[in-house]
């Protein structure tokens, strides 16, 4: 009953708001005719309530794609079901189009693999990693912006901007990249898919030209890896990384050799195991603050909609690195989960299929950022700054909250 009382001193308030500055108000109006959906400039307030019961003769989605959008919003924008989301997004949160380019092959220039480089206040992410992109016989791309020039443009201009990328010259040893953390002790740190032949492999590159890269892991006792997805550091210093099968379910790989799985590596002594199985198609990895409870993303959704669409929660052991407890933390609506982040309160980011999706530390879905497109991954580019990768575009999120990733 509180959570309800909160959401409607919430919507009162935001009604309010909307008639004292005039904005366009659309409501959803229930059978006792009361209000149920506000939407006041970014933001748009939905209460649960609202679409509980939609009734037999409703528009059912039919397609685990489909967005719900239940205002008809014009992306993007912040979509609120829980008043707890107020405190996320912070009095002064926007959401802006930064970059934009469709010269890419499957409309994906930034995809995957974002790292915020503080020493040069840069954004590192990699384009897609579905043919003709990235292939057999073709690798994809990293490239980066420069925030300073984000900070600089959106000052001028409070609408969307086109700041330029920078593509980087990389060695052989990078071959398709699909996850990035970091900085690793100065580096990039990325995780590769490899193609035909060429090892997945944990690499660390240099944020600056000539950009030369170190490989650190390519094989598990001499098995290659099938296609290592997403990873992070623990505060322990350890890396996690997870390896699923999309490789050679996409023409990228050959056939795998291991059960999709979750992974430990120690840089210091080179000791890899296995941390964590039971999940289809292992996708995005995080941690909270402390590295005491692990996520991680199964999108298995993808090869087959009945299929897993969830982010598991586990106990990391704080001796061994194992992941234990293995809980449902949060089923996604829209698409699945890809990429996942975690803030300084614990709250879950998780790129879904209609932007990026922010869950409480229980998995509450507390609310949106709406952004109309896919969203693979996403990263903080310092405190309350997230840029969102959505393919053919990048956002940035202003908002209050801070991110809880561990770098060394």
């Amino acid at each position: 009953m509180r959570e309800v009382s909160s959401f409607l001193t919430l919507f009162k308030f935001s009604a309010k708001l909307t008639i004292l500055t005039i904005c366009l108000t659309a409501k959803l109006v229930g059978a006792s005719g009361n209000s149920t959906v506000v939407s006041t400039g970014e933001t748009v307030i939905v209460s649960p309530l609202s679409f509980a019961v939609l009734g037999q003769n409703a528009t059912f989605r039919q397609n685990f794609k489909d967005f719900f959008n239940p205002t008809n919003s014009t992306p993007p924008f912040f979509q609120l079901f829980h008043p707890g989301f107020q405190a996320i997004l912070g009095s002064n949160a926007f959401v802006r189009r930064i970059a934009t380019n469709t010269t890419f092959a499957s409309g994906s220039f930034a995809f995957e693999a974002p790292i915020f480089n503080p020493p040069t206040n840069e954004l590192f992410f990699a384009s897609g990693l579905l043919p003709p992109e990235s292939s057999m016989t073709h690798n994809n791309r990293v490239s980066k912006i420069n925030m300073t020039m984000v900070d600089i443009s959106l000052e001028r201009k409070a609408t969307d901007i086109n700041i330029p990328f920078t593509t980087l010259s990389l060695p052989e040893t990078v071959q398709v990249t699909n996850g990035g953390t970091g900085p690793f002790k100065g580096s990039l740190l990325f995780a590769t898919r490899g193609r035909q032949n060429l090892p997945p492999a944990l690499v660390l590159v240099n944020p600056t030209a000539p950009n030369n890269a170190t490989v650190l892991l390519d094989n598990f006792f001499g098995r290659q890896f099938n296609s290592m997805n997403d990873l992070k550091i623990h505060p322990s210093g350890n890396i996690f990384f997870t390896d699923d099968t999309f490789g050679f379910v996409n023409d990228q790989r050959p056939p795998p050799s291991l059960p999709s799985q979750s992974y430990m590596f120690d840089p210091e002594t080179g000791l890899v195991r296995m941390v964590s199985d039971g999940a289809i198609t292992p996708n995005g990895i995080a941690f909270n603050a402390d590295g005491s409870v692990a996520y991680i993303a199964d999108s298995s959704a993808l090869i087959n909609n009945t299929l897993s669409a969830t982010i598991y929660a586990y106990d990391v052991d704080a001796k061994t690195f194992a992941f234990n407890n293995r809980r449902v933390f949060a089923f996604i609506d829209t698409g699945i989960p890809d990429g996942i982040q975690v803030d300084t309160n614990g709250n879950v980011y998780a790129g879904c299929g209609d932007g990026v999706q922010i869950f409480r530390e229980d998995g509450v879905l507390l609310g949106k950022i709406f952004v109309g497109a896919n969203v693979a991954n996403m990263a903080f580019a310092g405190d309350g700054r997230l840029v969102i990768l959505a393919g053919s575009s990048i956002f940035l999120a202003q908002i209050e909250a801070k991110s809880a990733l561990f770098t060394i």
